[in-house]
């Protein structure tokens, strides 16, 4: 049975880069932004533009304006959650099938909101990736478009980090270098092996 590892971390913390290092470990990852990336091009963008009009450009959901629509308003968040959560979801079974399909011993589940979303009963083991907090804010406030407000703002809506370090059965610090961070996810795997998924009884 495939053993379900969830991977989270707060934002510039390092987890898409850690992520690929799961994959090219040979490891398959359900990547949920990306999943939302598809969904508001796609399936998602009819729904979302009737309920924030004027957020679709092009048949694509402009992510820019939906953040303006939603950041700070969270009756606003708690729509767009209600209609992207349960698509997010189906495409996450979908990816599931297919791993006990191939017969994979592990599967990754990347979802930045995994313990605020209470996700972490779907996994048989939860990896943190963290780094320190001025590293953090060094990597998030070097990316275009983000200032210290918005920075806030998206941290207000993430558990801290001393808290999902404190839930986390492993933990990838991407602080001390990609080599470094390569090793702990490799250590991870090499702990998991033979390690049985609980299947069916999760939750």
């Amino acid at each position: 049975m495939t053993f379900l590892l969830g991977l989270t971390g707060s934002i510039g913390m390092g987890k898409s880069t850690t992520s690929e290092m799961f994959r090219a470990e040979g490891v398959p990852v359900y990547d949920a932004d990306q999943a939302v990336h598809r969904l508001y091009s796609g399936a998602a963008a009819s729904e979302i533009e009737a309920a924030f009009p004027g957020v679709v450009v092009d048949g694509v959901v402009d992510r820019t304006k939906l953040s303006a629509a939603v950041l700070g308003r969270p009756e606003a968040l708690a729509k767009l959650e209600a209609i992207i959560h349960p698509l997010v979801r189906g495409e996450e079974e979908a990816f599931l099938a297919q791993c006990r399909k191939d017969g994979a011993d592990v599967a990754v589940l990347d979802i930045p909101l995994l313990f605020e979303t209470g996700g972490e009963g779907r996994c048989d083991a939860v990896v943190v990736v963290t780094a320190p907090a001025e590293v953090q804010r060094a990597r998030v406030l070097a990316r275009p478009g983000i200032t210290e407000d918005k920075f806030e703002a998206i941290l207000a809506r993430q558990m801290p980090d001393t808290e999902k370090r404190r839930r986390a059965h492993f933990l990838v610090d991407t602080s001390r270098g990609l080599l470094a961070a390569r090793r702990q996810v490799h250590s991870i795997l090499v702990a998991l092996a033979g390690r049985p998924g609980r299947g069916e009884q999760r939750g």
